[in-house]
């Protein structure tokens, strides 16, 4: 009896050991489920943005080749004229004026000249009798040579003061639009102050501003542009003209570029220019720039390296060569191509991590994260034991 009272008890300390040994422990936390991309090689090409806008490859400013006030203005901005067309006229009451005087004049300069040459002439004749001296002749002649002339030059000054009134309309030089004005009905406007322009619609462009520090690599590169008003719509444009000397105020290189293929543009319309171009001789890789953190001040990144053939891993930190941003993206070398690196909540690693990989499903992960617990537990159930 006592016999088996003792086994009784050792059976009870025993179950009550066991019990205490395998407790339940609380479920383990679930993996952190992380995004990833795969890091792949390629000739990189940087695009750099220059915003201009569209102008017409031939534009004139046109001014009155006279002073005066203006009486009418017959154009508008965006009205489309044809060569020839009366664009304004000035006050030409001065002009009319200046020109039946020098009429005037030139009928008493015909007058003497015509009274010279008479008396010339009657002088020749009475130089064969001697009834005239050789220096009253030589006078004579002097004479009806000046007057001639005079008569002459005052032809010459009816015919500027004809132009000169001729020169109060203003006309179209070439068919296009009106994109300036810059006059009003009433206005002073000096002689050859521009005051309208106008530009031919057949061959609009693209007019951008290179920095100094770019202009080497625009020239070999190639371009795209896009309006503000349809961005959805690029077509290609070729490099037409380069400014050799940079402007005094912004020291921009002013470019010019032309569609590949003739297409109407909206002169004055807001445009962007796309210029594509190799950033470096090596093959770069393109990954989100929120994957691109720092390690002792140096750009590094998240990588993850799977753990057998689970949907897990665990990740490490990689020093990386940054070469370049844009927009949201970093241009990279470094990682070996094909490795899985962390694109989104790289604040939140450590080294040794263990991650849900981004094909493994929840229950993938839970499953992952229990068999891990349970391994945990066995392993101390053999160390009580």
């Amino acid at each position: 009896m006592k016999t088996s009272l003792t086994a009784a008890l050792l059976v009870v300390s025993s179950t009550t050991i066991l019990s205490a040994c395998t407790r339940e422990k609380p479920p383990a936390e679930a993996l952190r489920a992380v995004r990833t991309a795969e890091v792949r090689y390629d000739r990189a090409q940087e695009t750099n943005r220059y915003f201009g806008s569209v102008q017409a490859r031939y534009e004139v400013d046109q001014g009155f080749r006279v002073g005066g006030k203006v009486v009418t203005r017959k154009v508008d901005v965006g009205q489309k004229v044809r060569q020839g067309d009366v664009l304004a006229t000035l006050d030409a009451t001065d002009y009319k004026l200046a020109v039946e005087a020098t009429q005037q004049q030139l009928v008493a300069a015909q007058a003497q000249a015509r009274q010279a040459q008479s008396d010339r002439l009657r002088l020749e004749a009475l130089k064969k009798d001697g009834s005239v001296s050789p220096s009253d002749d030589e006078k004579a002649q002097s004479n009806a040579q000046t007057t001639r002339a005079a008569a002459e030059g005052k032809a010459r000054e009816l015919e500027l003061a004809k132009n000169r009134l001729d020169y109060t309309t203003l006309r179209a030089s070439q068919d296009g639009v009106v994109t300036s004005v810059k006059f009003e009905v009433g206005q002073v406007v000096a002689e050859g102050l521009p005051i309208v322009s106008i530009a031919k619609e057949v061959e609009p462009e693209i007019v951008v501003n290179v920095p100094e520090d770019q202009l080497s690599v625009f020239k070999s590169s190639r371009y795209k542009a896009m309006l503000t008003s349809a961005p959805d719509q690029s077509f290609d444009v070729v490099l037409r003209e380069l400014s050799p000397q940079a402007a005094a105020a912004t020291r921009t290189f002013r470019a010019r570029l032309k569609p590949a293929t003739p297409r109407p543009l909206p002169l004055g319309a807001s445009a962007t220019l796309l210029v594509d171009r190799p950033t470096t001789e090596a093959a770069a890789a393109v990954i989100p720039a929120s994957a691109i953190t720092q390690n002792k001040g140096q750009p590094a990144v998240w990588v993850v390296r799977p753990a057998g053939t689970e949907p897990v891993g665990t990740v490490e930190l990689l020093a990386v060569t940054v070469h370049t941003y844009r927009n949201d993206e970093a241009l990279i070398s470094g990682p070996p191509a094909g490795q899985l690196i962390v694109v989104a909540g790289v604040q939140k690693m450590a080294p040794g991590l263990r991650v849900a990989l981004p094909e493994a499903s929840p229950d993938n992960a839970r499953n992952a994260t229990t068999r891990v617990g349970s391994l945990v537990m066995t392993r101390e159930l053999e160390a009580s034991r």
